[in-house]
């Protein structure tokens, strides 16, 4: 064949670079498959890499910015294909840098306080400290453990998305990497690196800076190694948290990004995805980090606080709508509150759903669900709060939620009027001229109605309440065995299989399975897909390859 042929082979451009008396580096890094060479470990090339001039002239590339007036090579192409090299994970390279206490030295000279911090090598940092951690974990926790000041430095720089990944990382919230390391994590112990973080909801007014600490203690609360843990999760850590959020002259994302780590530490499982969680059933490392008693005695201590901010009737501020105006808008921190409300329902603590009913925690939450016919997000939350109420093992709150709140009389009365109310007090007005639109939470009444029958099958007093209530029976008879019958897609007669009709809604694997598919019809659209030409020649040779 051909490629046996000596005379036929093509010399590697690389090659014939390294075949030069005199070449530079600029050279192999202006050469195209510099990146192919390294990754099929080109031995004449690593040799000429891992000498330490070159491996720290790489690293200038990744840390050191250029003048304006540069090249685009400079400024771009070499910066690229220098990072490119390193996380090609070349043992010898990277051990002539970690081996090396000046190359370290000029490697996290990029986070000092007086270097500049562009985006594009802060990418470029971030890709290169993260392959250490993972091919050369042990020699780069013992430089970090005898240089602290860089933890102080990072932590100054997490409103930079990829210093703030370094951090999580780094101090053990990642379990892709130190689930053999456990003992390289020791040091944390005498570190107040969490603090440290917590206190930028303090000292910072960047919203991209309270959002990545609260990412970083989020994913502490996830998978935390032992040091942090018992930290994290303490009433003094939780109070400071609401410290910040509460001080009167802080912007609201400290208030939103807190709750957020709170949220987090009372159901840690609800921001990981379900490939995550199947990953750490196979790790050792950390543990979902879960709130003790004290520590939501200690959140309870500020719902008083937080639920100030749910009254909008001092608000002024006025935001235009498509369907009128929101009189104030609800706002992220006041949809926090309500998150935050609807997790601390979850957790079986006896105290807090007793101060949950005592403070009107619920009530409140309710009347906003229809205060804001338009926010799905907040129906949302209301929602979950309502059926942990009906669901609970407590009387008390099924009879709270029925009576108090009155969740049946403004389900009936909401969908008695079905539009937006033109003369209303509340915070959602409609636009002057134009025919009310109609409310957006009627899907969310029908499945809190739908679930009132399902529990008062097995729960008499919530039977009771509903049987006792002749409007509601009459409405149940006439519009909600009706809607049901509509929305029941299964019934559907737009080819849908009937034979699915007794399947659960969120089986779309089985779904698609089981699906009874016309063969014929399909046949014959693949048929005028090829008459009518949207396949091209290549395609139809390439189908009857197969």
């Amino acid at each position: 064949m051909f490629w046996r042929m000596t005379g036929l082979s093509a010399a590697s451009p690389v090659d014939t670079i390294l075949d030069k008396e005199n070449f530079t580096l600029e050279e192999l890094l202006d050469e195209d498959e510099i990146i192919q060479e390294c990754k099929a470990l080109n031995t004449r090339l690593i040799n000429f890499l891992r000498d330490k001039a070159q491996v720290e002239q790489l690293l200038r590339y990744v840390v050191e910015e250029v003048p304006d007036d540069a090249e685009k090579k400079r400024s771009f192409k070499f910066p690229f294909i220098a990072c490119e090299i390193f996380t090609c994970e070349i043992d010898v390279i990277l051990r002539t840098l970690v081996e090396d206490e000046e190359l370290m030295d000029l490697l996290f000279s990029f986070v000092k306080p007086d270097h500049p911090h562009s985006t594009l090598l802060s990418g470029y940092f971030s890709k290169v400290v993260i392959c250490l951690m993972l091919r050369k974990t042990a020699p780069l926790m013992n430089y970090v453990q005898e240089h602290p000041e860089i933890v102080v430095q990072l932590v100054d720089l997490i409103g930079i998305t990829s210093v703030m990944e370094v951090l999580i990382r780094l101090i053990g919230a990642d379990e892709t990497i130190y689930s053999n390391y456990a003992d390289t994590m020791q040091w944390l112990e005498n570190t107040d690196v969490l603090g440290m973080i917590a206190d930028k909801f303090s000292s910072s007014d960047s919203p991209e800076v309270h959002a990545n600490a609260a990412e970083i203690l989020c994913a502490v609360t996830r998978c935390a190694p032992p040091s942090l843990a018992s930290k994290i999760c303490s009433p003094s850590f939780v109070g400071r948290l609401f410290c910040h959020a509460l001080e009167g002259s802080r912007p609201k994302s400290v208030l939103v990004h807190s709750l957020s780590v709170c949220i987090s530490l009372l159901d840690p499982k609800r921001l990981a995805s379900a490939s995550y969680q199947a990953f750490r059933s196979n790790v050792s490392h950390g543990a979902l980090v879960t709130a003790s008693p004290e520590t939501v005695d200690g959140m309870l201590e500020s719902l008083g606080n937080l639920l100030n901010l749910l009254d909008t009737s001092a608000a002024e501020n006025v935001l235009p709508t498509t369907y009128g105006c929101l009189r104030p808008p609800l706002g992220k921190h006041r949809l926090k509150i309500v998150e935050f409300i609807s997790v601390l329902l979850t957790v079986g603590s006896e105290t807090a759903e007793q101060e949950l009913i005592s403070q009107s925690a619920i009530k409140r939450s309710i009347d906003l669900f229809f205060e804001y016919p338009y926010n799905n997000f907040l129906h949302h939350h209301v929602e979950n709060i309502i059926v942990s109420c009906l669901e609970g093992k407590r009387t008390e709150l099924v009879e709270h939620v029925l009576n108090e709140c009155d969740i049946v009389g403004k389900i009936l009365a909401a969908d008695k009027l079905s539009s937006l109310a033109t003369e209303s007090n509340g915070p959602t007005v409609p636009s002057e001229g134009k025919t009310p639109s109609k409310i957006g939470n009627v899907g969310h009444m029908t499945r809190i109605a739908n679930k009132l029958i399902q529990l008062g099958n097995s729960n008499s007093t919530i039977q009771t309440h509903l049987q006792g209530n002749s409007e509601w029976v009459e409405w149940q008879t006439d519009v909600l065995v009706r809607r049901n019958e509509v929305e029941n897609v299964y019934h559907w007669a737009c080819g849908r299989p009937t034979s699915l009709h007794d399947r659960g809604r969120d089986s779309d694997d089985d779904d698609f399975r089981d699906r009874d598919y016309d063969v014929a019809a399909l046949a014959n659209n693949l048929s005028q897909a090829f008459r009518y030409g949207i396949y091209s020649n290549d395609d139809i040779e390439e189908t009857r390859v197969t």
